[in-house]
């Protein structure tokens, strides 16, 4: 049997998040605390308990695992990228071995 030679038809790109059972806001939720508070994988799960969602911390350890690299790309470009212009307070500066 040969294969058919007609175009297939146009699917708009599958979601990363596409087949979770969990809704997509939990599961940033989850990571981003996971990520910004320095938090257990044990710790989230009791923080989303605290908020009714029952998730296992082998859950969130998955997310974790999937989801970090594509949440950095997507936040990089929130950064501020440094421009030409500095702004300091109280600046100390060693000149010839004595702090000025």
């Amino acid at each position: 049997m040969k294969w058919s030679s007609r175009p297939r038809p146009w699917l708009p790109p599958r979601s990363a998040f596409a087949g979770f059972w969990f809704p997509t806001e939990v599961i940033v939720v989850a990571v981003g605390w996971y990520l910004r508070f320095n938090l257990s994988y044990r710790d989230v799960e009791e923080l989303l308990v605290e908020r009714r969602v029952e998730a296992d911390h082998i859950s969130v350890y998955r997310w974790v695992r999937r989801f970090t690299l594509l949440l950095a790309d997507a936040a990089r470009f929130c950064r501020h990228t440094p421009g030409d212009r500095w702004h300091v307070d109280e600046t100390y500066v060693k000149v010839d071995g004595v702090w000025r």
